[in-house]
């Protein structure tokens, strides 16, 4: 099977974790086909990330975010503060999360656990539309 690669936009989000994997999968039809293989999942952004996580209850989203709000907070004395104060740690946030997740596909679909769901972690309050790349292999 060739590879295939595609690149969409994600409306812009308000700032914390979004569940986009129906998103991912619409935009690949071709991991239909793959009965074993991988999809990478890259976004082009240096403020927001990727994640995989807890898909069912929304708190975690909620949990997630404080956390990793307090891991980077804005009032710490930052040097890159050009672009206001969310943006050195969305910079933060997103090397800790990263801007690359390696899916299995198996039998024409994620292979994602029961409860796991892929995520866009939004690290900006005025947030612009987000590319993702996504790139298929398998047969």
């Amino acid at each position: 099977m060739p590879w295939f690669q595609r690149t969409i936009t994600l409306t812009a989000r308000r700032r914390g974790f979004h569940l986009i994997t129906r998103e991912v999968v619409s935009a690949m039809p071709a991991i239909a086909d793959v009965t074993v293989g991988q999809l990478q999942v890259f976004i082009q952004h240096t403020s927001a990330s990727l994640t995989i996580n807890e898909n069912a209850d929304p708190d975690v989203r909620v949990d997630l975010e404080s956390m990793i709000n307090a891991i980077a907070p804005e009032n710490f004395p930052y040097i890159h503060t050009m672009e206001g104060p969310d943006d050195m740690p969305a910079h933060v946030k997103s090397s800790l999360l990263g801007a690359s997740l390696l899916v299995p596909v198996t039998d024409g679909r994620l292979n994602l656990g029961t409860w796991q769901g892929i995520y866009l972690a939004e690290h900006r309050d005025n947030a612009t539309p987000r590319r993702l790349v996504l790139t298929l292999q398998g047969e």
